[in-house]
């Protein structure tokens, strides 16, 4: 009977995954780009459905080398956006926000992993070298480049906001380090180690915008200046900051290398303790319906709530802080405008993510020393 049991789950099991594969082969259309682009079954991107995904992918790609952001390219195109994209490649300038570049390549090279057409490869190399082009001396990289100038000038700080240079970096490390997502394209060995040296540029980078404060490193901000390496404003309510946010990803991505040296290793233990230190308890994040409908977060007193972050902190007092578009820091949620209230996310919990892997991380690196 246990044998028969065994069994039956085992075919329940093959006939969810595949149905479950299936139905995502099928809907692909009703999924999100970054979904589709990257997390399709990888036979998926040899499909004839996949090949006219890669046309538009080619065709919107810009002739510096990049991609605009948040565009459906999987979604057919109709002939007046072919002539648009067609039309428009010199178009100044492409990003790295949402995702936008990244995503595109990895996808181009999952397409050649699987049709070996010149075509995908010439693309890849093309949006890879907007990447080497694009990256300061300094070793950041900008939201936007070539940068644009007026309202939309803080596209060209140095952007860890929403990840866009972890994404970068996590790319050129699997470059460097002949990930397999990328051993089809058989890329030179020129091309690997410049993307060794743009990556290593890029952790100095990091190392060199970390926030001293109190005479120890803290966390960063999600945007530093290009020229002077300083926290620097963004939009008009995301101020000069420590970020309990976007510092997440720089933490995990230095946790990943391997033999950190000494001022990686303190990099991230000063990290650590400026997340143990600025926990926010007691308290959860809901939603309220208004008497007319509408929707209204507010701070509600939990002590068995689980822990949380600001996205921001004050640079001198390092006490969490909230702002509407006039700039001015108020101290509690309540007091900003409802559009910003609810439009945008002011607490987070991701720095959990690096605090369960401390302690693993620590072992680690101490075990490698001893040796």
């Amino acid at each position: 009977m246990e044998l028969i049991k065994l069994i039956t789950i085992a075919v329940m099991t093959l006939i969810t995954t595949v149905g479950y594969t299936q139905n995502k082969t099928t809907d692909y259309l009703s999924m999100g780009w970054g979904d589709v682009a990257t997390g399709m079954p990888l036979e998926w991107y040899g499909s004839n459905k996949a090949q006219l995904v890669a046309e538009n992918v080619i065709l919107s790609q810009k002739a510096i080398g990049g991609w605009e952001k948040n565009k459906d390219y999987h979604h057919p195109f109709s002939e007046a956006e072919k002539s648009h994209y067609k039309n428009n490649k010199a178009e100044i300038g492409a990003t790295f926000d949402n995702g936008a570049t990244i995503t595109e390549l990895r996808f181009l090279a999952k397409m050649h992993s699987q049709i070996q057409d010149n075509q995908y490869k010439k693309a890849f190399e093309k949006g890879l070298n907007y990447i080497f082009e694009a990256q300061y001396e300094n070793g950041g990289w900008p939201q936007f480049f070539p940068v644009r100038q007026g309202s939309v000038a803080y596209s060209g700080h140095i952007t860890y906001n929403d990840d866009a240079m972890v994404n970068i970096m996590k790319f050129l490390k699997g470059i460097s380090s002949d990930n397999k997502e990328y051993a089809s394209l058989q890329l030179s060995a020129n091309i690997r180690e410049e993307a060794k040296k743009a990556y290593d540029k890029g952790i100095q980078c990091f190392l060199d915008t970390q926030i001293i404060y109190k005479g120890k490193p803290a966390v960063w901000c999600a945007q530093h200046d290009s020229v002077t390496l300083a926290p620097a404003k963004a939009r008009s309510y995301e101020l000069p900051s420590f970020s309990g946010s976007e510092s997440v990803g720089i933490v995990l991505l230095l946790m990943d290398i391997d033999n950190p040296s000494k001022e990686i290793a303190n990099s991230v233990k000063g990290a650590v303790k400026w997340f143990e230190n600025n926990r926010i308890e007691g308290i959860k994040i809901e939603t309220e319906i208004n008497k007319d409908g509408g929707k209204n977060r507010i701070v509600v007193e939990d002590k068995n709530a689980p822990t949380l972050w600001g996205r921001f902190y004050d640079l001198e007092t390092s006490t969490i802080y909230f702002c509407s578009r006039d700039g001015i820091k108020r101290n509690s949620l309540a007091d900003i405008s409802d559009n910003r209230r609810n439009g945008y996310s002011w607490y987070t919990n991701a720095p959990e993510k690096v605090l369960k892997k401390y302690p693993e991380w620590l072992a680690k690196i101490n075990l490698s020393r001893n040796k």
